[in-house]
């Protein structure tokens, strides 16, 4: 038997975009809610009642760490885009997800969860999933997704992430809950770039152009992960 895919989104607006281009008899779309702790644990209900399901009706678990009947877990939804790296309308395929705000704050500055010796904030995409991606979105910008709990809205904050991650190209709120979440499965985030990230205006937001490029997007997801 062929194992869907699931994806899971923040709100019903996305999942409605993800719905409108994916393949409907591969791909299982369900909302989690906001946040990194919403969403690993709606991803995680997910994953626990998919594999209750499949052992009560003898179909076994479908995946050697018992985390449901699926291929594997996309985190997908609009982000923001941090300038000069994910343009407006752009879409980006999530290389590593990285909780941006987990650690402390130190008078010399912001200290991750790593350098405290308490885990790890970084959780690395699936390889072969990024390269499916990829590969099927010529267009699409890989990179660094960080998950912060609180969107950015100033240029200071803006500039220091820009500083801190490099690599990364855009910002979210669910990614690294969804890696969590996922573990055992292959995991990788998929979103399209509605705003700049920085000051908050959501005049200057194109929602309409970003939802539209992740349904587009999500027409790849079964070529790509399937």
């Amino acid at each position: 038997m062929t194992l869907p895919l699931l994806v899971v989104t923040a709100v019903a607006a996305e999942a409605e975009a993800v719905r409108a281009g994916a393949d409907p008899d591969h791909v299982v779309v369900e909302t989690v809610g906001v946040g990194p702790a919403a969403a690993a644990a709606g991803t995680a209900r997910l994953l626990a009642s998919a594999g209750a399901s499949a052992s009560a009706s003898g179909r076994g678990s479908g995946s050697a760490s018992g985390n449901g009947p699926y291929r594997a877990v996309v985190s997908a939804g609009i982000a923001g885009g941090f300038v000069g790296r994910a343009p407006v309308g752009s879409v980006v395929v999530g290389v590593r997800s990285i909780a941006a705000d987990l650690g402390a704050e130190t008078p010399d500055g912001f200290l991750t969860v790593d350098e405290l010796g308490f885990g790890t904030s970084v959780i690395d995409a699936d390889p072969a999933l990024v390269k499916a991606l990829t590969d099927a979105l010529p267009t699409a910008v890989p990179g660094d997704v960080v998950t912060l709990s609180t969107v950015t809205g100033t240029t200071a904050t803006a500039e220091r992430l820009a500083r801190s991650y490099p690599q990364a190209v855009a910002e979210a709120m669910e990614g690294y809950g969804v890696a969590v979440a996922a573990a055992g499965l292959p995991f990788v985030e998929l979103r399209s770039i509605s705003n700049p990230i920085g000051p908050r205006d959501r005049a200057a937001w194109r929602l309409k152009e970003a939802f539209a490029a992740l349904s587009t997007a999500s027409g790849a997801l079964w070529k790509a992960c399937g």
